[in-house]
């Protein structure tokens, strides 16, 4: 039997939709099919509901599953002409039509705004128990002290029993993150003792961007850098001579100045395009004046948004004042950071232990990226990014704090990534800059690296050379455990990234090479593919070592290891070199792992298709149902992954490299900012638990020379 939430605001301003979001987020995790419904909408339209259409985005959720009821105002005309009953009964066919398609439905009440809140909190009361559904009780902080909320929370479990509503869990919202300690000691506890969780406000969630004021004014874009997912941090209106000016101005205000301020426009320019000052989030020229024709070409570049507006300087800057933004918006940094607030301050486990949820039947993509970030998070790590100059590293670096996956640190000149950070919007606050050039850990780390490759003729000099680049130096914080893992390739080659750690990381004991693996996640489970971007022509040990490797990991990402040693032919009935050679590493890898289920040499088909497999390998216990797979060589693994990845729609996440005795990870340079979050996420987990390689053959025997190719 289907079973939901109803998420109440027992306060007008609760922020309830950050807890409608953590909670699809956590319940995807633990369940096959999710669902949402708002029975009423304060849009227009039920199908513009902001939070549908996000959650419609995010999860893959289809519109049968994921809807809004009726309007605001159609509720409140059947209220005012005594048809309340027909609200009830909307509501319960349509959670009706959703039950049916899923597992669990999030059901999220009204605002609670104006002077019909008494009025919605009784609706809301009558609407989850018409829908037979336990309450998660939001009560708003904002602008409370401690014993307010605290009064606040007590008044809301009262009128819910007075409304014999079934209350799951009571939650505070916004409240002051200065206060958070005093506020949880001030709660009092309900009948069953239950935590009650605390959440505090989060300003990058309320501050609104530069896109949201351009489409609250309806402000025209002249000029200047097209992104506009930067946030506003202050209103500054130029209203003063340009040195008093200049001496307000700070990172991330918009600029409000009448388009005949050239002087204004020139200055906040110069601000913008020197490292040591302050980059505004955008400008808005006033008035409905044209700029100095002599000026227009320089505010075309300009690396914030330029916008006009036709009405005066005041109005402007009072109506910018008045914008306010919701994760409803979607934003991915906003969504980022609620996800971060909802994971550092909900134990997300104890609660839905208060529910019965059936675990889920299968692993889809979506869950599967989903599950990387929160097991990450469970065991804190401190990952390294060498790549301090790539705008996508330091997105990705803003986006992994905000949802607090890890510890960050990125190595590059702090004057050039700042500057790189604020032409971009991207808030690196919280993440820790280390230039390698003028690092105090530089010299020691010289001082090892020259004792590691002495042998190697690499004399102290050399070292401190070598350790200028941001491979090594990145590659030596994890060596030396001033970092648990490194994730670099978004700007080198795969070679670039893999070299530091061939000398002097090594491999872990018993691994011939360091090898790869794409995980590659299909509609409705989760394959290995390996090796795909690292070894071109792998000899039969090296096959075997692969293969080990591969188990391994699959394992670590909760793969079950079937393991397949893909040839032309399946089992005797083909010869030839190439075939034997997979045979030899099918038995190697057997005699080193008899505990694995592997099978080789097999052809793609028998591995992956039951009935084909019945004919060709009846005995086997891989074949028709492997979940791992390796490739004979370098040519046939990346071609195959990307011909799956592009004909079938799956997603490959990685290479995920192993065999090293420490987590580094390699990027495509063609990566994207997701990309590197879930490798960073990746690598995190490999820092926790590292995966257990019995011997398969002699330590210490890995090559330097090894090949590495960019996929």
């Amino acid at each position: 039997m289907s079973r939901g939430i109803y998420v109440s605001a027992t306060t007008p301003g609760s922020g309830k939709t950050l807890v409608s979001l953590g909670l699809a987020d956590a319940l995807h995790r633990r369940a096959d099919r999710i669902g949402f419904f708002r029975p009423i909408t304060s849009a227009a339209d039920p199908e513009q509901d902001p939070t549908v259409a996000m959650l419609r985005r995010m999860y893959e959720l289809d519109p049968e599953v994921c809807r809004a009821g009726m309007t605001t105002t159609e509720a409140r005309a059947l209220l005012a002409s005594g048809k309340r009953e027909e609200i009830d009964a909307r509501a319960v066919e349509i959670f009706s039509e959703i039950s049916k398609l899923v597992d669990v439905v999030i059901v999220e009440g009204t605002e609670l705004t104006g002077q019909d809140a008494a009025v919605e909190f009784d609706l809301n009361a009558r609407l989850a128990n018409n829908l037979g559904l336990p309450v998660l009780a939001v009560v708003g902080a904002r602008g409370l002290g401690p014993e307010e909320i605290a009064d606040a929370v007590d008044v809301a479990r009262k009128e819910l029993a007075s409304e014999h509503t079934s209350l799951l869990a009571m939650m505070v919202n916004r409240a002051d993150p200065a206060a958070m300690d005093t506020i949880t000691a001030a709660i009092r506890p309900g009948q069953r003792q239950l935590p009650v969780y605390v959440i505090p406000e989060i300003a990058e969630i309320s501050r609104p961007t530069v896109g949201e004021v351009a489409a609250a004014l309806k402000l025209r874009q002249m000029a200047g850098s097209p992104e506009l997912e930067r946030d506003v941090h202050a209103i500054k209106v130029a209203a003063m001579t340009v040195g008093n000016f200049l001496s307000q101005l700070n990172s991330s205000d918009l600029v409000i100045v009448p388009g005949d301020r050239a002087d204004v426009m020139v200055a906040t320019l110069a601000s913008a395009f020197s490292p040591e000052f302050p980059v505004p989030s955008g400008m808005v020229l006033t008035g409905g004046l044209a700029p100095d024709p002599h000026v227009l070409p320089f505010l075309a570049h300009a690396p914030f948004p330029v916008f006009a507006h036709d009405g005066d300087t005041f109005s402007a800057a009072q109506a910018v004042s008045e914008v306010r933004s919701e994760i409803h918006t979607g934003q991915r940094r906003k969504v980022a950071a609620a996800m971060g607030a909802w994971a550092r301050n909900v134990d997300e486990a104890e609660l839905l232990e208060r529910l019965s949820l059936p675990r889920p039947a299968t692993m889809t993509p979506l869950r599967f990226l989903h599950e990387l970030i929160e097991r990450a998070r469970s065991e804190r790590k401190h990952i390294v990014l060498p790549e301090g100059t790539d705008s996508r590293v330091l997105a990705a670096a803003e986006i992994l704090h905000r949802r607090d996956v890890c510890d960050l640190t990125v190595l590059g000149a702090p004057a050039a990534v700042e500057e790189l950070a604020a032409s971009h919007g991207i808030d690196l606050r919280g993440i820790t800059i280390v230039d390698p050039a003028t690092s105090p850990l530089r010299e020691s780390f010289a001082v090892e690296y020259q004792r590691l490759r002495a042998h190697k003729g690499v004399d102290l000099t050399r070292a401190r050379e070598v350790m200028l680049d941001g491979s090594y130096f990145g590659t030596m914080m994890v060596q030396l455990g001033h970092v648990d893992g490194m994730v670099s390739g978004a700007a080198h080659t795969t070679a670039n990234t893999i070299r530091p750690a061939l000398e002097f990381v090594k491999t872990k004991p018993g691994v011939k090479i360091v090898s790869s693996v794409f995980l590659m996640l299909l509609a409705d489970r989760v394959l290995v593919y390996g090796d795909c971007a690292v070894n071109p022509e792998p000899n039969e040990d090296q096959l075997a070592d692969i293969a080990i490797a591969s188990a391994a990991t699959a394992a670590q990402f909760g793969v079950e290891p079937r393991i397949a040693m893909l040839s032309y032919s399946t089992g005797g009935s083909g010869s030839g070199s190439a075939v034997d050679e997979v045979r030899r590493a099918t038995e190697i890898a057997r005699a080193a792992r008899p505990d694995l289920a592997i099978e080789g040499p097999i052809q793609y088909d028998a591995a992956v298709d039951v009935s084909i497999a019945a004919s060709k390998l009846p005995a086997s216990d891989v074949a028709g149902q492997a979940t791992v797979f390796i490739f004979p060589d370098l040519n046939t693994g990346n071609n195959t992954y990307k011909a799956v990845q592009q004909s079938s729609g799956a997603v490959a996440v990685g290479p995920v490299l192993q065999g090293l005795n420490k987590p580094i990870n390699d990027l495509s340079r063609g990566c994207t900012v997701e990309d590197i979050v879930n490798t960073v996420a990746i690598t995190s987990i490999q820092a926790q638990a590292p995966a257990a390689e019995p011997a398969a053959g002699p330590a210490g025997t890995t090559s330097e020379t090894t090949e590495a190719k960019d996929s």
